[in-house]
C-alpha cells in the first residue's frame, strides 16, 4: 500500500478540507493517508510553507498544492499511482 502524504500544520482549516477530499479516493488508489507537520522541519517549512495543504505520493516532491478540488486530486492520483 502506497502512502499519500498530507503536508500540513496545526490549525490549518484548508488542510482539513484537503483531507476531506482525499478520504474518498484512498481505497480507489490503494493509499493510506499520513499527515506530516511541516513546522517541525525547516526544509519542509521552506518547501511547502506557502503552499499547504500539499498532497504528495512517494517519489513526487512537488505534490499537489492548494488550491485544488476533487477532480484535480483524482487526476493527480491517476497520474502518480
Amino acid at each position: 500500500m502506497k502512502t499519500l502524504y498530507l503536508y500540513t500544520t496545526l490549525g490549518c482549516h484548508l488542510c482539513e478540507q484537503a483531507q476531506a477530499l482525499a478520504w474518498p479516493l484512498l481505497g480507489t488508489y490503494g493509499l493510506r493517508l499520513q499527515s506530516v507537520e511541516i513546522a517541525d522541519d525547516p526544509q519542509l517549512l521552506e518547501r511547502y510553507g506557502v503552499r499547504i495543504p500539499v498532497l504528495a505520493v512517494v517519489g513526487d516532491e512537488e505534490g499537489l498544492g492548494w488550491p485544488f478540488d476533487a477532480a484535480a486530486l483524482e487526476a493527480y492520483l491517476a497520474a502518480h499511482c
